[in-house]
């Protein structure tokens, strides 16, 4: 049995990447697990897939399918889970839309305008949107707590201009979410994975002839999660940023292939 049997969690953007490693990982420990993205049915990078793996893992699965740039949709979503839960006690924002083509590099010039809606419109107003919605069931909740998704491209250039003004907006949002919620007893934080091995980045690196060998897994990015917020005193990081090669050794955290890398998100400049 889980360290976190009985709690109940809700993964938004879990169809693939990060948000399935943390989704998996939450399992692991017990957790009820919503869920959440666009992508449907029996092939490997679906919501229906993770909720399968969840329960696999230890957990119990559950797969809500939710366009997260549609407010209604946002909101149907969270009356969907409050009418079979009463709370909820994590919340990982970590649905994000990756451009197509992608803005790696080049200049925003070259970039139709709708990367900006992709990168922030999805990776940080969907977050504000579902964080919304979600506070009533988290006040609810005994012990509620807020992880959001977001990247060392907060700091420095990653990818694209638009990219770098999500995470950074992200990483504001969170710190002042993180002030309102202070006296509700309810930890926001800020995730920084490092160079992560996800679906996205292994096709890419077919194409790029990227090494991949140090990168860490999205299971491992959600073991971190899973241990984190486990953590005593959790109330005192509230508002800050969590790197996950730090989580990893303060845990003591592997990942599936009993391996703890640790190279940081390599900076991407634009060209």
């Amino acid at each position: 049995m889980g360290n976190l049997q009985g709690k109940i969690a809700v993964v938004t953007g879990a169809s693939r990447g990060i948000g399935k490693g943390i989704a998996i990982a939450l399992g692991e420990q017990g957790c009820t697990v919503y869920v959440t993205g666009r992508t449907t049915g029996d092939g490997e990078r679906t919501i229906d897939t993770t909720a399968r793996l969840v329960t696999e893992a230890g957990g119990q699965g559950r797969a809500i399918a939710c366009d997260h740039g549609d407010d209604a949709a946002i909101a149907g979503l969270f009356q969907r889970i409050g009418s079979e839960v009463d709370h909820i006690d994590i919340l990982v924002n970590n649905v994000y839309k990756i451009p197509s083509p992608p803005a790696w590099g080049g200049g925003y010039w070259d970039h139709p305008i709708q990367v900006w809606d992709d990168q922030v419109g999805i990776g940080l107003r969907a977050h504000y949107v579902a964080s919304w919605h979600a506070s009533a069931l988290m006040f609810a909740s005994a012990g509620a707590v807020m992880v959001n998704v977001s990247s060392p491209g907060g700091q420095e250039y990653h990818f694209s201009s638009s990219y770098g003004a999500g995470k950074a907006g992200l990483d504001r949002l969170t710190a002042d979410m993180a002030l309102e919620l202070k006296p509700k007893g309810i930890p926001a934080i800020v995730l920084y994975p490092g160079a992560v091995a996800t679906e996205f980045i292994q096709d890419a690196a077919k194409e790029r002839e990227m090494d991949l060998s140090q990168s860490q897994t999205p299971l491992l990015v959600g073991r971190s999660v899973a241990a984190l917020v486990q953590a005593e005193g959790l109330i005192e990081r509230t508002g800050s940023i969590q790197w996950v090669e730090n989580l990893v050794d303060e845990f003591d955290l592997y990942d599936e292939n009993g391996a703890r890398p640790t190279q940081r998100y390599a900076n991407t400049s634009g060209g």
